[in-house]
């Protein structure tokens, strides 16, 4: 967890997170609005909460919810940049793990756009 002293948005972004890590649906949709974008360069676009909503699982879901860990936060001018790391069990049962950047657009506190930028990872942790 970060320090109590940092700013809404990033508070907003790390909640989003933890929810996201329990597949929380309630606690993730709490962070969005209702116009929220979510993109996934490379892979889908997705707009408005019930189509977030449904999504929260990814395409093929495998009942293990991701492990994302923040790295480190930089805010400016309403905007997040999170620096992040990615277990996911895959129906095969390997662990999928990517490095990801990802910018949080913030309105009023809350996330209205998410642009993912995901590099799966096959050796370490660059390659």
């Amino acid at each position: 967890m970060f320090a109590a002293s940092q700013s809404t948005n990033k508070r907003t972004v790390e909640r989003y997170i933890d929810g996201f890590n329990k597949s929380d649906h309630e606690q993730i949709l709490s962070c969005l609005t209702d116009d929220i974008v979510w993109t996934v360069f490379g892979h889908y676009r997705i707009t408005g909460k019930d189509a977030y909503d449904a999504n929260i699982e990814g395409p093929d879901p495998v009942g293990v919810p991701p492990k994302v860990t923040i790295t480190r936060m930089v805010e400016e001018n309403g905007v997040v940049m999170a620096e992040m790391t990615l277990e996911a069990r895959q129906k095969d049962g390997a662990v999928m793990r990517a490095a990801m950047g990802e910018v949080f657009v913030m309105r009023d506190g809350l996330i209205c756009e998410r642009r993912a930028y995901v590099v799966p990872l096959a050796e370490n942790d660059y390659k």
